[in-house]
């Protein structure tokens, strides 16, 4: 299960629980459901995308690592959301200091346009010639706008602008979650951001028909915001934006969230 620290499925709380979600893995799908040698490789997001954008709390990564190590199964980040910049790192796992044996890349990659990457340590990646091919591998036009959206990125300093906007953003909305009933979690790491919503704060029931609304009203007055998991708001503005725009999403975000509390 992935360490989803505000709903844990084993009724745990951090950092008393001692990474309990681990234990798991180790003790009861690598011993009694699946052999270790038979698992050639843990998948996984460094920060969940669809699933609710779900950060993982400090040092899971690090023993996911160590896990992956004692048994020699290869770890595979996938960055396809995460990655690029997104969380004011070029790849969200760096927060966690691991390094992953191969990371998967696209979306932001080349900025729109269709491509995707394998990164990967040598001892996995030196194949045989022929071993393995792409029907539309190598498309020169998305590689060059790759090239170009790197060189912006550092460029225009976006990653120092992502931490700093993000930053920014979290305490925002930590004060909006303390305000209002309905506010349930505020997660993220740099521009990736979701603000869970909830019926109420004790029962922590998901109100996904509440956060389609604020979705919905927000869109009406500008600001382009999606739903993820059952009941969170994604908010991922583009790297480059500014203090005036946050500040003005942040206001139409925080008006509407209170509407629809109130039930307006």
């Amino acid at each position: 299960p992935y360490p989803y620290c505000y709903r844990c499925p084993f009724k745990q709380t951090f950092p008393d629980c001692h990474y309990w979600c681990l234990d798991f893995i180790d003790e009861f799908v690598l011993q009694k459901y699946v052999p270790p040698e038979e698992v050639a490789a843990i998948l996984f997001e460094p920060i969940q995308g669809e699933g609710g954008y779900v950060v993982p709390p400090p040092g899971y990564f690090q023993r996911l690592k160590k896990l992956a190590d004692k048994y020699g199964i290869l770890l595979i980040d996938d960055e396809v959301q995460a990655g690029m910049g997104r969380t004011g790192k070029w790849f969200a796992i760096e927060h966690w200091n691991v390094e992953p044996d191969i990371i998967c890349s696209a979306k932001a990659l080349a900025s729109g346009l269709p491509l995707g990457a394998t990164i990967a340590r040598a001892k996995v990646m030196d194949w045989a010639g022929g071993s393995h091919a792409s029907t539309f591998g190598g498309n020169p036009l998305s590689c060059a706008a790759a090239c170009a959206v790197i060189d912006i990125i550092k460029e225009e300093r976006l990653l120092e602008n992502a931490t700093k906007q993000g930053t920014y953003i979290l305490k925002r909305l930590e004060e909006l979650k303390e305000e209002s009933e309905i506010v349930g979690d505020v997660r993220g790491k740099g521009l990736m951001i979701g603000m869970e919503i909830v019926e109420d704060k004790e029962s922590k029931k998901m109100a996904s028909e509440k956060a389609s609304e604020i979705m919905k009203r927000s869109w009406k007055r500008g600001v382009a915001v999606i739903t993820c998991g059952v009941s969170t708001i994604r908010i991922a503005p583009p790297l480059n934006i500014t203090r005036e725009l946050v500040d003005s999403a942040l206001e139409i975000i925080t008006d509407v969230v209170k509407e629809v509390e109130k039930g307006q």
